[in-house]
């Protein structure tokens, strides 16, 4: 059996080591169009920060070592530009020698990834960057060194804008948030805004709200609100669009934003063609509703499922529920289930309070801010976040238990959570949520 594997980055890389666990005589094939595999995409802006001083153990695989120790051909700066489902077959551009070959399979994973969204009036700056890739990083961290970077503007208000933000003002540089409205954070729910802001003036922050960049000439950017200021680096997270362009022509069902639709064993509508990672469109564990999520865990997931249905071992996806947490200097932020949007046109119930994490009485103890939606008549947990300085990953992971778990928001009050002083209160965050939900 000859399996074909679209990308070599999180999803394809460990897509195709679980196959070979599950399929020890199958030739597998990786295409990646980039010039690295397997990097931690997620570490990047930590290493930009000078967090992570060591750029070797971003790396987590090569492809000589994929040959090596798993016996998988990872082709780089080998970019698939079509796929003939009809034929089962893939049209591969190889950027080192220009050539051009159609490569047959018996099996189609696909795990393209998304793209950086760009701004066009940003196009032909040479200081603008988007943070989607080891090169790119490596190319923002030379521009740093080459010339002396000291002033930087971050476009965008989401989980790498803020950890752009929050890297480039420990290296040292004096950064500037620019953002088209005031909603920052949209994973974050809207009443916990203030708190972000008080963050960003604690730590000096600037902050051009409800404005965009107009033009850009050499260092000088121009805001549509007439304002001009001189910045020796920009970076650019905005977004990201599926890499989905090449299925234009292959009879792949896309959704209307260009997503990967599959079914609950990562099938797409083509038989033998299966899909992972941030490209594709699934689903919310505990409401079923479709979504795209970007996150790590999801496509580690769906790379085992996958590996395992080829074998045979049937087993369908159980959804997610988009669980997330952020580090935003001495603050986390952290949600799980449906967006706050969502949960308001389910017409959720809503409960929120502050409460320390810990015995107040405890040195650096500080106030978390608590806010969760549930169905009223099914008691059924829609959605949580949380923010703080202290425990918020404890309570986000507790809460997407909860809710694989199917508990309802009632049964918090039967979660014992261990308790001592440094670390919780007799009657926990958990608990309380469950006892102030009427």
């Amino acid at each position: 059996m000859k399996i074909i594997v679209v990308g070599a980055v999180a999803g394809g890389a460990t897509v195709a080591s679980q196959i070979r666990r599950e399929l020890p005589d199958a030739e597998i094939v990786v295409y990646e169009k980039g010039r690295d595999m397997s990097f931690a995409n997620c570490g990047l802006p930590y290493y930009l920060g000078n967090e992570i001083e060591d750029r070797s153990k971003l790396v987590q695989a090569s492809a000589d070592s994929f040959k090596e120790r798993k016996e998988i051909a990872v082709h780089l700066y080998h970019e698939v530009t079509a796929v003939d489902t009809a034929n089962k077959s893939v049209i591969v551009h190889n950027h080192l020698t220009n050539a051009t070959t159609e490569e047959n399979y018996d099996k189609l994973i696909l795990s393209p990834g998304c793209k950086a969204v760009r701004l066009p009036q940003l196009k032909g700056s040479d200081i603008t960057f988007p943070v989607r890739t080891l090169e790119d990083t490596d190319i923002i961290e030379q521009h740093i060194e080459q010339y002396d970077v000291r002033k930087a503007l971050v476009i965008g208000a989401g989980y790498i804008s803020l950890e752009m933000i929050e890297n480039l003002k420990n290296r040292g540089l004096d950064v500037t948030l620019l953002h088209r409205s005031e909603r920052l954070l949209k994973t974050m729910d809207a009443q916990f805004l203030p708190h972000l802001m008080n963050c960003l003036k604690e730590e000096s922050i600037k902050t051009q709200l409800n404005d965009e960049v107009a033009t850009i000439e050499g260092r000088t950017v121009t805001f549509k609100s007439g304002f001009s200021e001189d910045y020796d680096l920009v970076i650019e997270a905005v977004g990201i669009t599926p890499n989905t362009d090449f299925l234009e022509n292959s009879h792949l069902v896309l959704n209307d934003k260009g997503y990967i639709v599959t079914d609950e064993y990562f099938q797409t509508s083509s038989q033998d063609v299966y899909a992972l990672g941030d490209a594709i469109e699934t689903f919310y564990m505990h409401t079923g509703a479709k979504t795209t999520v970007a996150l790590a865990w999801g496509a580690h997931r769906a790379a085992n499922l996958i590996a395992g249905n080829l074998a045979g071992k049937m087993k369908a996806f159980n959804g997610l529920l988009g669980t997330n947490i952020i580090r935003f200097f001495d603050h986390a932020i952290a949600s799980v289930g449906i967006s706050e949007a969502e949960a308001k046109e389910y017409g959720a119930a809503h409960v929120s309070f502050d409460q320390y994490p810990q015995a107040r009485y405890m040195p650096r103890s500080h106030p978390m801010h608590i806010s969760v939606y549930y169905d009223k008549e099914t008691r059924q947990i829609l959605r949580a976040c949380f923010f703080g300085k202290q425990g918020v990953d404890k309570r986000v992971d507790v809460i997407a238990t909860a809710i694989i778990a199917k508990m309802t928001i009632d049964d918090l009050k039967d979660i014992e959570i261990a308790y001592a002083p440094p670390f919780s209160a007799p009657k926990d965050i958990v608990n309380m949520i469950g006892y102030r939900a009427k």
